[in-house]
């Protein structure tokens, strides 16, 4: 799973961290909607707590805020409209079915009887009632880089640049253990002195002392809090949980999460594996496939939580990313299996460097094609132009990185909430080739194991308010194909502003070198050119 390091610590201070040439060809499906970027965008006041909560739902003209349009939408477009069921598939780390937002918007397979351990419809998958679980048990995996230095050194290309990259993270993942365990004593000094766990500014800055040592705890937590503000332990925690993660099971060349399983991963025809409970052996594992589900699909309008893209949809549940990188075998089966079983977009929050058996993705997105199912993909956290060969991100819908082999692709990079320069978010992935277009992903509000809600942010986040507009699309113009409802996002877009700033480097570019539409989602824009499109076929 391409994720973004939740916090950076060094000795004295707390970072964010960030780490989630020729154009393609592709078919018009109409001419698109002209919109100009506003000219003032001003902010007059701080974006209010409730504003946040669902800010890629507003309108950058009425509220100054770049989300999608999505309330106008609702408000101006589809009052009083129904649309068509549509199941999506959200291929991912496994979803909280019983989630109080989520547990009346997920699918159910009709075919299926539960708990008579029988495979009523002969998919191949004994009761499969809301979806299918790949991992079976597993929770943790290796990443890609580290599977393959487990393997006889064949002195190939893949293998060198293989283990370059995992010496270079690996040690960054040293670093990061000492910074960790560094910030934990230090934060240890200030709650034993104050005799307490959890402690506010007010209680740290109250501190006197001529003591060296918690004279300078109290300078570096002073900072820390100051940057990460009254959930600094949690946040300490998470960024542990990640280290350790790290060193415990991604980079551990001893480590092998796939015996639970029982498979052959090296075997795409070995396929009838893994079990329906589809949140995992631990629902807290979960988070990252409730989260994406909860920014398609969460019930609008019921007062609890935030509100979903989408609201005529049904979450297809497909667990396949664990804790690492995951196999390209799972997610060829998760997108056969939702194209199957009767997905019409599938959200895919993934990605990885390598792709040892990319051909069986491959294969898998071309199945999706021939069906008519759409499959939108996170374009990555890493902060690179991915059009270069070095930084590809898989799965992607080209073979040589340039030319599609498929119209059925979506590959979406993240913006932030402030619009200017600075609105594509340092941590995407960008590039005028193999990025189409962008969407919010930072500061999502949205579900999280055990009815529960939180912020989190990456393409992961963008990649499902896509799925979302391309899912309502889809509920109230079925009869536009996949390709076209792919275009129409990407034509009907709000401009980026004409300069940005991309990676974290900050390097300035024009919008045109963002994407191949320099252009963000817009729900309402979306909506009247798929009315328009109709229309004329």
């Amino acid at each position: 799973m391409n994720t973004i390091k939740p916090i950076y610590y060094s000795a004295f201070a707390l970072f964010t961290l960030v780490g989630c040439s020729a154009q393609k060809q592709v078919t018009k499906t109409s001419a698109p909607i002209t919109v100009s970027s506003p000219l003032i965008i001003k902010k007059v006041a701080p974006i209010t707590d409730a504003d946040l909560k669902r800010w890629s739902h507003l309108d950058l003209v009425n509220d100054t805020i770049p989300g999608m349009s999505v309330d106008k939408a609702y408000s101006e477009l589809l009052k009083n409209r129904k649309g068509v069921k549509v199941i999506v598939g959200v291929v991912d780390s496994g979803v909280d079915i019983e989630h109080e937002d989520l547990k009346s918007v997920i699918w159910t397979n009709a075919k299926e009887i539960a708990g008579n351990g029988i495979d009523d419809d002969k998919n191949g998958f004994i009761d499969d009632i809301h979806g299918w679980n790949f991992l079976g048990n597993s929770g943790f995996e290796n990443l890609e880089m580290t599977r393959i230095l487990k393997k006889s050194d064949d002195g190939s290309v893949t293998y060198k640049n293989a283990k370059a990259d995992y010496e270079k993270k690996y040690n960054e993942a040293l670093e990061g253990k000492q910074q960790v365990d560094f910030l934990l004593n230090t934060n240890k000094t200030i709650q034993t002195y104050l005799k307490k766990d959890d402690y506010t500014l007010e209680e740290l800055n109250a501190i006197v002392t001529t003591n060296e040592d918690l004279s300078k705890s109290k300078m570096i937590m002073t900072s820390v809090i100051g940057q990460s503000g009254p959930t600094f332990n949690a946040d300490i925690e998470e960024y542990r949980k990640y280290v350790y993660d790290e060193l415990n099971y991604n980079l551990n060349k001893d480590f092998n999460g796939r015996e639970s399983v029982g498979d052959n991963p090296d075997d795409i025809d070995d396929n009838k594996y893994g079990n329906n409970i589809v949140y995992g052996p631990d629902k807290e594992e979960a988070l990252h496939g409730t989260h994406v589900a909860g920014i398609i699909a969460q019930v609008r309008g019921n007062s609890i939580g935030g509100d979903g893209i989408a609201n005529n949809v049904e979450i297809m549940a497909i667990r396949a990313v664990p804790n690492g990188d995951e196999y390209d075998k799972d997610i060829a089966l998760a997108i056969r299996y939702a194209v199957d079983n009767g997905a019409k977009v599938i959200n895919g929050s993934f990605g990885k460097s390598y792709s040892p058996h990319k051909q069986w993705v491959f294969d898998a997105i071309k199945y999706a094609e021939a069906k008519d199912v759409l499959f939108v993909h996170a374009a990555g956290n890493d902060g690179n132009n991915i059009d270069l060969e070095k930084n590809i991100n898989f799965p992607n819908d080209s073979e040589d990185n340039k030319k599609e082999f498929t119209s059925n692709v979506l590959t979406v990079g993240a913006i932030n909430n402030v619009y200017g320069p600075t609105v594509v978010a340092p941590f995407s992935n960008y590039g005028t080739i193999n990025v189409d277009v962008y969407a919010p992903g930072m500061e999502i509000y949205a579900s999280v194991p055990n009815n529960k809600y939180k912020y989190e942010q990456g393409t992961s986040m963008a990649s499902p308010n896509a799925a979302g507009v391309a899912a309502l699309v889809r509920s109230y113009y079925p009869k536009l194909s996949a390709k076209q409802v792919k275009q129409i996002l990407m034509d009907s877009g709000t401009p980026l502003p004409a300069s940005v700033e991309l990676g974290e480097k900050n390097d300035k570019k024009s919008a045109a070198d963002t994407s191949k539409s320099g252009k963000m989602i817009n729900a309402y824009n979306a909506l009247i050119l798929a009315d328009a499109l109709s229309k004329n076929s």
